[in-house]
């Protein structure tokens, strides 16, 4: 029997009616009315998505060994010619099915958790329009039946982002993070808007299961043409692949990243967790087919970037003492995970693992990394600080927030049974049967990563007790029950068989315990948190010693690598120096000038003929004599030739 899948629609069509009326009218309603109707819309979303999971993955989804495809919404929105048509639709398949259960669960979770965390807050109401239109936007693009409606709301979500991270408009930090975010953004998505326009100039359509159907002969018309050493679909592929760069903070287009901490903190946990950051990694998941299959050089370019990417990040955490921005690198590390596993996948040998690992790390990456960065919010707002510095002794008066915090630090840091190790395992072995050099670099990211997770922990809930203001105190339940729903799941989830349910082919496939592989990663995550112990369990002088034995190391990491130094000066230097100024001079002196000068000449002529209008008969008459008599000469002048 058929499944009728078409109440789908009613999850966008929930948030965005939600985003109108608490937009337009929250502020003649009651804040907890303009929440309480935020909050109805996106647990409807959340209800109605896990009923279509359930419905997909165990009832009619999956049929003759292969999940199919359901589109069981579609209008037409613009026609250009018969086979150019742009569509606004619901695709439901194993990936989008799962990003619809990621996306509503962590955005129920932070609205629920905002209740607490926003209250009292000026804007509270704006805030949660702002949180509607974000849903509403990541659900269309989750759902897009063509690449052109996942561009647009791609877009919408860069608004929403930008909305949320100056929510605190009236600081200029707040203002200059969600300019830069956007700005940054926009270079990436240019990329993307160029690729999209060489796909559709050569196939004629957006449609994803055209441009996936292996029949499609224009794909491989582009596969055939070459420029500058690359097909034109490896170019294409690769220019959106830039704008999943952009939108996922991979390196070097990651730099708006840490400043976006300047929002609140329910708002870090929507974008950094498992929605706006994992939106590059589903638009390459999405086009899989045509990267594995027509432009592996475009998915090698993915995977190095993934794999320089978790990287440095990862060194750059390992110092920092804000624990937004700690977290936000940990994101970006996890985020080069998932693109390197995605760059190391095929459909032979690995069976698709590393596709199936990505997936799965988004999946699990997404319960641990809100809880953390909800956990965080709870911290912050137990002690009014962002700054480590000022923590100390906190499980004492945080009892539940420690102990949901330890829980995704372990998940993160890949020690079993938590979530992280399971899904980090696959990408490691995916890692390790493709390229022995990514497999290393991944594992010492996976002891980094524990290293800087613990230092984390320590330092908040160790150590020294602080001389705080106000005594701490643990959460209201609406903080710390989404806390606790996060930390079962972080629990939970990493025993999901994934590859049952998604894998690059459709078709599900069993995956293998990898003990060489596990025991390693096991161990050098334990590493990791006994080196943090050591250091920052109590206050010992060692890591200070530390910082004085490798002061220029140290300075390194903890500028970021002076990559916004770098940005400023390539900006300052060479694009508004070299290129704007000249620019600037060419409008102001030749364009300005030869409109200028021109009106001087009409003016200057002007005031010489002005004479000639003089109103008098006689001046007329001498005119039109003198002209004849003229014109006669030169008639005579040129018979006599």
């Amino acid at each position: 029997m058929q499944v009728d899948f078409s109440y789908i629609i009613w999850v966008p069509t929930a948030l965005f009616a939600s985003f109108l009326v608490v937009g337009l009218w929250g502020n003649k309603l009651k804040a907890g009315l303009s929440a309480g109707i935020a909050t109805a819309a996106i647990l409807l979303g959340a209800v109605l998505s896990y009923t279509a999971a359930f419905q997909y993955f165990f009832g009619n989804g999956l049929q003759q060994g292969v999940y199919q495809t359901f589109i069981p919404f579609t209008v037409e929105w613009l026609r250009f010619y018969d086979t150019l048509v742009i569509k606004m639709g619901i695709l439901l398949d194993p990936i989008s099915i799962m990003m619809l259960v990621v996306v509503t669960t962590i955005s129920s979770m932070v609205h629920i958790y905002s209740l607490g965390y926003m209250k009292g807050e000026k804007g509270f109401e704006r805030f949660y329009a702002f949180l509607s239109l974000f849903s509403f936007s990541m659900i269309g693009l989750v759902i897009a039946t063509n690449i052109f409606q996942m561009y647009v709301f791609w877009e919408l979500v860069g608004v929403s982002s930008f909305l949320l991270i100056g929510f605190y408009y009236q600081k200029p930090s707040a203002v200059s993070a969600s300019k830069k975010a956007f700005i940054v953004t926009r270079f990436a998505d240019f990329g993307f808007l160029v690729g999209i326009l060489l796909l559709s100039y050569f196939t004629k359509t957006f449609d994803f299961q055209t441009l996936l159907s292996p029949e499609n002969a224009a794909i491989t018309q582009m596969a055939g043409l070459s420029f500058m050493g690359m097909s034109v679909l490896s170019w294409a592929l690769l220019l959106i692949f830039m704008g999943g760069a952009g939108k996922s903070a991979m390196f070097p287009l990651h730099i708006w990243l840490p400043d976006a901490m300047e929002g609140p903190t329910p708002v870090s946990a929507l974008i950094h967790a498992a929605t706006m950051v994992v939106a590059g990694v589903y638009l390459v998941a999405r086009l899989f087919g045509l990267y594995v299959l027509h432009a592996p050089d475009a998915l090698a370019v993915v995977a190095a970037v993934g794999a320089f990417t978790s990287l440095f990040a990862a060194l750059i955490a390992v110092t920092q003492t804000d624990i937004k921005r700690v977290l936000a690198f940990s994101t970006m590390s996890q985020i080069g995970y998932m693109m390197l596993a995605l760059g190391v996948s095929n459909y032979g040998g690995a069976e698709g693992l590393g596709f199936t690992a990505s997936m799965f790390h988004l999946f699990t990456h997404a319960m641990f990394k809100a809880l953390l960065f909800l956990g965080a919010g709870a911290i912050i707002h137990a002690v009014h600080s962002n700054e480590m510095t000022d923590m100390g002794g906190l499980r004492k008066y945080l009892p539940i927030t420690h102990i949901t915090f330890l829980i995704a630090a372990l998940a993160i840091s890949g020690i079993p049974p938590f979530a992280g190790f399971f899904s980090k395992d696959e990408i490691l072995a995916a890692a390790f049967e493709a390229n022995k050099l990514y497999f290393w670099t991944e594992w010492a990211v996976a002891g980094l990563t524990a290293f800087y997770m613990f230092r984390l922990y320590f330092n908040i809930f160790w150590g020294e007790s602080k001389a705080y203001a106000h005594t701490p105190h643990e959460s209201p339940i609406s903080m710390t029950v989404p806390l606790m729903f996060l930390a079962a799941m972080s629990l939970v989830v990493g025993f999901i068989p994934f590859s049952h349910y998604v894998s690059p082919d459709f078709m599900p496939f069993e995956t293998h315990f990898h003990w060489n592989i596990a025991i390693p990663s096991i161990a050098i995550g334990l590493v990791g948190i006994v080196i943090a112990a050591i250091m920052y369990l109590k206050p010992k002088p060692l890591a200070g010693n530390l910082v004085k034995a490798m002061p220029g190391l140290y300075r390194l990491s903890l500028r970021k690598f002076y990559m916004d130094e770098l940005y400023i000066w390539v900006t300052h230097s060479i694009i508004f120096n070299s290129i704007s100024r000249p620019i600037a001079w060419f409008d102001k002196k030749v364009v300005d000038g030869s409109m200028d000068g021109m009106a001087w000449v009409t003016n200057k002529m002007s005031g010489k003929i002005k004479n000639l209008q003089s109103g008098q008969l006689q001046q007329y008459a001498f005119v039109m004599i003198s002209g004849v008599l003229g014109l006669a000469l030169f008639i005579l002048y040129w018979v006599s030739r």
